[in-house]
């Protein structure tokens, strides 16, 4: 399988890639696994490699989801980032 590194800043670690280059990377492994050509050994790393993948896809999106739930507009219509308010209601 071709390195998939490319295009991740070098801050980036491989086990937290951003958003965009885990989706990319999950794409390539679904397209391997629909391939046929695979033996089972290698589909089952595939698998794993792919689980990990949408585990990180799903925290950045919920990540972003509470982002997107603290913000507020002011007064002036600006967007601005409001504190999280913890089940304390």
């Amino acid at each position: 399988m071709p390195n998939h590194s490319k295009g991740a800043g070098p801050n980036q670690s491989a086990k937290n890639p951003p958003f965009e280059a885990a989706l990319k990377n999950l794409e390539a492994v679904v397209e391997a696994m629909e391939s046929d050509d695979l033996p089972l050994e290698t589909l089952l790393a595939q698998y794993e490699e792919g689980a990990k993948l949408v585990k990180i896809c799903q925290e950045k999106l919920a990540e972003a989801e509470l982002k997107i739930q603290q913000l507020e507009k002011n007064a002036a219509g600006e967007l601005k980032l409001k504190p999280l308010a913890l089940a304390e209601e």
